[in-house]
């Protein structure tokens, strides 16, 4: 059986999902903000693995789910925008591990990485992208990775089946908000877990269209 398709994000008490676009004149101050929105997984023994940090890092439920995230995940979709930020930031070794399409209208060959990470680049639309990643995955799951427009995609279309976010107690008071454009009179979301840890608030919600 098929796997799901979920999306699983870090949001500001307010409702934000990253800060406001970075300008070239202002990325410190943009990482500062990012860094204070993420800074639940950075101690995690499970980010310093994947990311190949070392040893040592805490464990307990946070680190749990982030884990359970990663395992969960036969192969992921994301935007151009996200995977162009990606490219120049993310190491040789990239966090996936998995085969990543990219929507976008560039035409590229796919781009392997040490450690599993291949991007496959889909220059016809969402649901091509999703059928790719369907097939890629088995009977694993989806990820949408993100960013917010993409992600946002998915949700209009219908094409989203579950999503956590970890509600993190920071506010931004500005930036880019998640369900900014979302079709509230098409989507329905039932609640499914919601788990409190010392650093943020797990939430879990099923879509469902209205």
């Amino acid at each position: 059986m098929a796997g799901k398709v979920f999306f699983s994000v870090t949001m500001s008490l307010d409702g934000f999902i990253a800060p406001e676009e970075r300008r070239d004149d202002d990325v410190q101050s943009w990482m500062s903000q990012w860094m204070e929105l993420q800074q639940w997984i950075f101690p995690l023994r499970f980010f310093r693995e994947n990311l190949k940090l070392g040893e040592g890092g805490e464990e307990g439920r946070d680190n749990d789910i982030a884990r359970e995230t990663f395992e969960r995940t036969g192969a992921s979709v994301m935007g151009k925008r996200m995977f162009e930020a990606g490219e120049q930031a993310w190491p040789d070794e990239a966090p996936f591990h998995t085969p990543v399409f990219v929507v976008t209208h560039e035409k590229r060959d796919p781009w392997e990485r040490p450690g599993g990470t291949a991007f496959h680049f889909v220059n016809d639309g969402i649901e091509t992208a999703l059928d790719q990643a369907r097939e890629a995955a088995g009977d694993r799951d989806v990820r949408i990775a993100g960013g917010s427009a993409t992600i946002l995609q998915y949700v209009n279309a219908g094409l989203i089946d579950e999503f956590t976010i970890a509600l993190s107690p920071v506010l931004f008071g500005s930036g880019i908000r998640l369900f900014e454009g979302v079709d509230a009179a098409r989507v329905a979301l039932k609640p499914v877990h919601a788990e409190p840890t010392q650093r943020v608030t797990h939430l879990t919600y099923a879509v469902r269209e209205r």
